[in-house]
């Protein structure tokens, strides 16, 4: 694994060209990259955004999360848009951690939160690791993820190139980055797989796809868990490899927002049926949705997501409880047996 470079502002990672990186930029495998300027241009400007309400208040109150969860349990909790707080094992682990109010370079404008985050920044327990899935402002919070180092020293765990970007502009964090296929050890028994996910990255103009984005298998919790990041279908790609390299997940997080409309989104965001399609691929027990109700990033309304979720359920035969649509607050827990 080649280190990464800090000699220009645009180039995160140096290292010889492989199956998804050119030697400048990442792509995907027989997929698709972003959207140009035209087409960017064509989407805002022609109309069909559904308005949202200025909150979403969530049904559930702040989740008030253990210290620690032990003995084969695992508790989900669900913060707001990708974040996860993930308790098993006796490890705390977040994914794509953003506690901000917009998700955005700037404080004053962007997409601003429209409800609270699931479980207030105080109430957290002490943070283990941090999964960060790519550098797109709605996943990657620089003041969240110094805010959790200063706190906790946490182990960071994100794709090549998104290093450089964190240390760029907090040099002191420490953070792993890793390749696709890559497995990193959390603590105890657990592990943490990066896996092809079918996304882009970018930060500002210049910098498309100088950092890797990537999904995650978690293992040795007693469960297994996959989480998707930001992902399009990819003809479901992405998870029949999966399922190919580590078997059917327990529990499967699943984004399903953000999603409007789909001639511009479908390479880069599933909707509800996509995320239908990748649970009947992967296979998993359970699956949470997530990416939607928080930050308004496209033009489908604020519950829609939920709401075609169901449909894509029933139309499938698949029982609502085995594919929920999580709200900021709401938890997911397994028992162990015994």
């Amino acid at each position: 694994m080649a280190a990464p470079s800090s000699k220009t502002s645009r180039r995160y990672w140096r290292g010889p060209p492989t199956d998804h990186f050119d030697g400048e930029r990442f792509f995907n495998p027989g997929g698709h990259g972003p959207r140009g300027i035209k087409d960017l241009l064509r989407w805002h400007l022609g109309g069909g955004k559904v308005p949202w309400p200025s909150a979403l208040p969530s049904p559930f109150p702040p989740d008030r999360p253990p210290l620690r969860v032990d003995g084969g349990a695992i508790r989900v909790s669900f913060v707001g848009h990708a974040t996860f707080l993930i308790q098993g094992g006796g490890l705390n682990i977040v994914t794509d951690p953003v506690w901000s109010d917009r998700a955005s370079p700037l404080t004053f404008l962007g997409p601003k939160r429209r409800n609270p985050p699931g479980i207030a920044f105080d109430d957290l327990p002490r943070i283990d690791a941090v999964l960060l899935s790519h550098c797109h402002y709605d996943h990657m919070d620089l003041t969240t993820l110094r805010r959790l180092w200063d706190r906790d020293r946490p182990l960071i765990v994100t794709p090549l190139g998104n290093d450089t970007i964190i240390r760029g502009r907090h040099a002191a964090i420490d953070v792993l980055a890793a390749d696709w296929g890559d497995t990193i050890p959390l603590g105890g028994a657990a592990r943490t797989s990066l896996l092809p996910a079918h996304h882009w990255s970018a930060r500002r103009f210049g910098d498309r796809n100088h950092a890797l984005w990537c999904a995650f298998v978690i293992e040795g919790l007693g469960q297994s868990i996959y989480f998707g990041g930001d992902t399009g279908f990819a003809d479901g790609r992405p998870f029949r490899h999966v399922v190919e390299r580590h078997g059917s997940p327990d529990l499967a997080l699943l984004p399903i927002g953000a999603y409007e409309p789909r001639w511009f989104m479908s390479p880069q965001h599933m909707n509800p049926d996509d995320a239908v399609m990748a649970f009947e691929l992967l296979r998993p027990k359970h699956a949470l949705g997530y990416h939607w109700g928080t930050f308004r990033l496209t033009d489908e309304g604020a519950e829609q997501p939920r709401d075609d979720l169901a449909t894509a359920l029933a139309a499938r035969g698949i029982a609502a409880e085995r594919f929920l649509a999580l709200h900021p607050g709401q938890t997911w827990t397994y028992a162990a047996a015994g």
